[in-house]
């Protein structure tokens, strides 16, 4: 109790409300105790469940979950997928080798096993994946740990067969690609409440409790930068005739994105509903995603981070850029995915999407404020949470669904992901 005494009175010393200004940058000093506390906590959320266990499925390797507290009655045991992607982006080292590369091989296991990777490792969570990330994991892997040219080839046969058979499925159970080539996010139970829980973006009011009817601009974008990187390693190997094949999937699908979902008046790409053919009208931080994926030209790119204004705030980014009116009439169903809230996978996302096109400065600017909000609760509260109020950063964040986590790992991830990038280089 002593030494949490002391650790609190510390960081009380080391960070000033006045840090939310640009000019001033953090400093190792602001953000140790903060790093400390997460290299202390990943062993806290690392599970090795080998064998089936009433639901939970087994897995070979050892795996990070998002969060841990006792008797909260929404404790973790399970593997998430894409929630796995972004906890590894903190621990892309030499010390954590195993544990990155293992998770890897479990996310491959349960696909080979169900021919889905699910949302998670439960057996009642097999009927819906989550946001397709596996290239970007196994590319991560890859030169982090520079593995051969033949690991690559076999990861990527996987990766190439997720594709295919998950997110170009035109049947059940993957009745996903719907619409001119394009995918929507999808539940076996045709549930559209279920498919949204799909998108990770569970609720969000950019689907309208209508997610089967969308065609969402982060997935395109996210099977856009699997076609990009079956190029790349195709180049990697030498084969060219299916690096051409590849690039050329790549372009047609940009093409297509480029046409129903960019809104030349709103400088902002947009999901696009193909019921009622026509944009939705939500704007979110998924507008954001074909920076990551390197999609647009640069004329776009600039038209893009122009429009960032609408989702920036004191602490970071919103998710949507204003409070929709429909979150409030849509009935009982909160939708967290939404602003005031501010999340860490779409902070990396944009981060390293304006970094890709050499917006340094916007991008160091976006990472600073989410550190700072991130470090005003774990100075006064010892903690991190999964989501916070961006708008007003001292103030909690909407709650959705579930209770309100703390931990929380790609919060942690992200945030030392981003000590490493902004602070440990300015240093």
């Amino acid at each position: 109790m002593a030494k949490l005494i002391r650790t609190q009175k510390l960081a009380k010393r080391l960070f000033s409300p006045l840090s939310f200004r640009p000019d001033i940058e953090l400093t190792a000093q602001d953000v140790k105790l903060a790093r400390d506390y997460i290299k202390d906590y990943w062993p806290k959320v690392e599970r090795y469940h080998p064998k089936d266990d009433d639901s939970l499925l087994g897995v070979p390797n050892r795996y990070l979950v998002p969060s841990f507290k006792l008797k909260t009655g929404f404790d973790y045991n399970e593997l998430y997928y894409w929630d796995s992607y972004f906890m590894v982006q903190g621990l892309l080292d030499k010390d954590h080798e195993e544990l990155v590369t293992g998770i890897l091989e479990d996310l491959i296991s349960l696909f080979k096993r169900f021919k889905v990777i699910p949302n998670a490792s439960r057996t009642y969570l097999t009927g819906r994946s989550q946001p397709p990330l596996l290239t970007s994991f196994i590319f991560d892997v890859y030169q982090a740990y520079k593995k051969s040219d033949q690991w690559l080839k076999e990861h990527m046969a996987v990766a190439e067969e997720e594709y295919r058979t998950v997110w170009l499925g035109v049947k059940k159970p993957n009745e996903r690609q719907v619409y001119k080539g394009l995918s929507r996010y999808y539940d076996i139970n045709y549930l559209h409440d279920l498919a949204e829980a799909e998108s990770g973006w569970d609720m969000t009011p950019r689907f309208n409790r209508r997610a089967l009817n969308y065609l969402p601009i982060d997935l395109n974008c996210l099977l856009y930068k699997y076609e990009m990187d079956f190029a790349r390693s195709s180049k990697i190997l030498g084969d060219k005739r299916k690096t051409a094949y590849w690039e050329d999937q790549a372009r047609i699908r940009a093409e297509m994105i480029e046409k129903l979902m960019w809104d030349k008046l709103k400088n902002l790409y947009f999901d696009y509903n193909y019921v009622k053919q026509k944009r939705g009208d939500v704007a979110s931080l998924a507008s954001f995603f074909p920076l990551w994926a390197g999609l647009v030209d640069d004329q776009r790119a600039a038209s893009l981070v122009k429009s960032l204004k609408r989702f920036e705030h004191k602490g970071g980014l919103a998710t949507t850029d204003s409070l929709p009116l429909k979150q409030f009439v849509m009935g009982s169903v909160p939708t967290q995915w939404a602003y005031p809230n501010g999340w860490a996978p779409l902070h990396f996302i944009v981060v390293k999407g304006l970094e890709r096109y050499g917006y340094h400065k916007e991008a160091r600017r976006i990472a600073n404020k989410w550190l700072k909000t991130n470090l005003i609760w774990f100075n006064k509260q010892h903690l991190f949470l999964e989501k916070y109020n961006v708008v007003d950063p001292e103030k909690p964040p909407v709650k959705g669904l579930y209770p309100s986590q703390t931990g929380f790992g790609w919060t942690n991830a992200v945030f030392e992901r981003f000590c490493q990038d902004y602070v440990d280089r300015l240093e």
